[in-house]
């Protein structure tokens, strides 16, 4: 069989599907097919298509100045590095001349791509490159090497600190560019948070670099301005002058169109606001907050919407006065999601003052009248929140829920109203036109109590105020029989209530009932709790101190103050460090549910086995030849036409050399870059060395000039040519580079 024959095979596909013609395409000699094919490529993988089998024709095509090819490329190499890691170092020697190409976006997006390549075979060969575009002229490079430096972190630390390249990218802290600034900074931010050696400081913000900081915010894109902002509040200062600085240069970003950096913006001023000595200068700070916290809940985007509501509900925890005026701003829209409407009725509720509640009351009771079960149980319990925390409306929404529960009524409102009331007699305890308005009518809907909360704020309401009820005895009757049926909160409340009720009002004729339900509670019943405290009440009964019995009535709890539930002042500290970042979504720090580890550093043994790919290059080169062959073999099965293999050697049937012999030396891709600044005579002799060294020593010279020109036969010099800008295919200029990007082509 000829060499050309050979070749041919290799580069056939199967012979029919869409693999097939992909693969056909991409070794076209017409570059526009072999460009459409690409696209073909990514378009398939874009869509969860499995074409990693193409990944040795693919990445023929890595060679070519249109740029936007490269770009084809490389995102195919970036998704499938991790299944071919043996032949992306095939790809080494063109990243390289990538970053020294006059093009700086060649150059950046060279760079970008080594980084992205989660590869540790990548590792090694980064250090040129990476060193080099860190000092490029041009900015966008930096930036973009300045990411890098981060992935490379991640890879291999010890390599980053021990070449310099986080002492290379603090030095870009001072970068003319402001988004070369930035990006150091995002750079160093990520690296801190992976570094797991304590020895290692990695970043310090100092007076100096904030002052920099301040300087690069304002000519920085949103993204930049986010980092330097988070930087900004991370700092910490006692100078009041120097606090007073940093946020007025951090009010303009309020005004900002991305929620992000209004967010960024409003924590830089809520963590230095505390540093400044008056009064009256923090509170007029405080008041420019109000515009930038609407807009957060003025998206379109329900989602960021939702964002900014939680970081609002932190904000108001700390400062109340902020938003007092903007209570309509959270009124409810038809169009909101549920977890919407949830979110801003826990907003109004908080933002309730005398000078609204009436407004907020009725508005309330709209949204009650709805039909989302979720939406109507909040809107009750935000009524007696509101009633609970302005005295001066309890009445009004004592009526309100009254009104509610005679026009809809239905299982819901009536047992959430009940619990809501009970909840309003313990607050204000006593008051007798609250107990002469509630008593009657829950005594109306005993029936159609069902839940445990509702039939337990009933019970108490029945040994808390028992001469308002009629027939008491036959309800407490009703109870006790059921004792051992009902949940322990219940259980626990029925025992209170009985005996309350003998203690206060022994004419009711209880006695017996409170008999009966201490041998329940103390013989029968199953829970620990409720069996102690019937034991408790047992031996205090049994004294015939009539001390003992008084204290029993006496024990009253202390009237509540609010529903509204509040932070820990602990956590609300650390949720105000930590606004606009996950940890305010959830309500809960970072440390609760970030695990330290995340971020894991190279063990030893893992670092020396990175360390050591230079030394085992020869058994990475062996493993990508033979998965090239194996996948030739593998695609060309039901081609009747190919040479049988002989399994047991590198020779086929019929004694010719193999397709494994023939492209032997095709993988001794250099690992530096030649000099491309040689005269011309050396370039002629380096070219015909090149050959030599591509196609081993062993083999002649006729040999190597027939394998290129048989590439030339199949196209293959289409990447030359385009080099070049010239059509004389047998020019020795055209010879000569032909040997070169043969070495680029693999």
């Amino acid at each position: 069989m000829s060499l050309e024959k050979k070749i041919l095979n290799f580069l056939k596909g199967p012979k029919k599907g869409e693999t097939f013609e992909l693969k056909a395409g991409l070794v076209s000699q017409y570059k526009h097919e072999r460009k459409d094919a690409i696209q073909r490529v990514i378009q398939a993988m874009t869509v969860g298509k499995d074409v990693s089998s193409l990944f040795p024709d693919v990445l023929k095509n890595i060679a070519t100045y249109d740029l936007e090819q490269k770009k084809l490329v490389y995102l195919y190499m970036m998704n499938y590095a991790k299944t071919h890691p043996e032949l992306c170092i095939l790809a080494v020697n063109t990243f390289v001349q990538d970053t020294e190409d006059t093009n700086p976006l060649v150059r950046a997006l060279a760079i970008r791509t080594m980084g992205c390549i989660r590869v540790d075979k990548m590792v090694d060969y980064m250090e040129t490159p990476l060193r080099r575009t860190l000092s490029d002229d041009n900015p966008y490079v930096r930036k973009t090497a300045a990411i890098c430096v981060a992935k490379l972190f991640d890879l291999n630390a010890e390599m980053c600190v021990e070449f310099g390249f986080l002492d290379d990218l603090k030095r870009l802290l001072t970068d003319s560019n402001p988004m070369v600034v930035a990006n150091a900074l995002s750079a160093l931010y990520e690296i801190r948070d992976m570094n797991r050696d304590p020895d290692l400081h990695v970043l310090t913000i100092d007076q100096q670099l904030v002052k920099t900081l301040m300087a690069c915010l304002n000519e920085c894109t949103e993204w930049g301005r986010i980092t330097i902002l988070s930087s900004l509040a991370d700092y910490h200062t006692d100078d009041p002058e120097e606090a007073l600085h940093i946020i007025e240069r951090s009010i303009p970003q309020l005004q900002h169109v991305n929620p992000s950096v209004v967010l960024s913006s409003i924590k830089v001023v809520i963590q230095h606001i505390d540093s400044l000595p008056n009064q009256a200068t923090k509170s007029n700070f405080l008041k420019k907050l109000s515009a930038p916290l609407v807009s957060l809940v003025s998206s379109s985007i329900p989602e960021a919407e939702y964002v900014g509501l939680k970081n609002i509900r932190i904000i108001l925890e700390k400062y109340p006065q902020v938003l007092t005026k903007e209570v309509r701003v959270f009124f409810i829209k038809y169009s909101d999601p549920l977890y919407l409407k949830l979110e801003k009725l826990e907003i109004v509720i908080r933002l309730a003052n005398e000078s609204n509640c009436a407004l907020l009351l009725s508005e309330l009771k709209e949204y009650a009248m709805e039909i989302e079960p979720a939406l109507v149980s909040k809107s009750i319990q935000a009524i007696g929140a509101v009633a609970i925390k302005l005295s001066s409306s309890v009445v009004q929404a004592a009526n309100l829920l009254i009104s509610l529960m005679e026009q809809r009524g239905g299982e819901l409102i009536i047992n959430e109203a009940v619990g809501v009331f009970t909840q309003i007699l313990r607050r204000y305890p006593g008051r007798n036109d609250l107990i002469t308005l509630i008593v009657p009518l829950i005594s109306n809907h005993i029936d159609e109590l069902t839940d445990p909360q509702s039939l337990a704020g009933y019970v108490w309401l029945l040994g808390e105020y028992p001469k308002y009820f009629t027939a008491l005895k036959t309800k407490l009757e009703t109870l006790v029989e059921n004792f051992l049926e009902y949940d322990s909160l219940l259980q626990l409340s029925i025992l209170t209530s009985v005996v309350k009720v003998n203690l206060v009002l022994p004419s009711a004729g209880c006695s017996s009932l409170l008999q009966r339900v201490l041998e329940k509670a103390t013989k029968e019943c199953e829970n620990a709790d409720v069996r102690d405290k019937a034991f408790i009440y047992w031996r205090l009964l049994s004294t015939s101190s009539s001390e003992a019995q008084q204290s029993v009535i006496a024990a009253k709890m202390p009237p509540i103050k609010t529903t509204i539930s509040s932070f820990n002042p602990v956590v609300l500290d650390a949720l105000i460090k930590e606004l606009s970042t996950l940890s305010s979504v959830f309500h809960k720090p970072a440390s609760t549910f970030i695990d330290p580890t995340a971020y894991a550093s190279l063990d030893s043994q893992t670092a020396t086995k990175v360390s050591s790919n230079k030394a085992n290059l020869a058994d990475l080169t062996k493993k990508a030849k033979q998965e090239i062959i194996n996948n030739a073999r593998n695609e060309n099965l039901l081609d009747l036409d190919d040479e049988e293999y002989d399994q047991s050697s590198h020779t086929n049937v019929d004694g010719t050399p193999s397709l494994l012999d023939e492209l032997n030396d095709l993988f001794n891709v250099p690992t530096t870059v030649s000099d491309s600044n040689s005269s011309t005579q050396n370039q002629a002799g380096g070219s015909t060395n090149a050959i030599l060294d591509l196609f081993g020593e062993a083999q002649s010279q006729k040999k190597a000039n027939t394998i290129i020109d048989d590439f030339d036969q199949l196209g293959l010099n289409d990447y030359s040519g385009t080099k070049n800008g010239s059509g004389q295919s047998n020019s020795p200029q055209h010879k000569s580079n032909t040997n070169n990007d043969l070495l680029d082509l693999f």
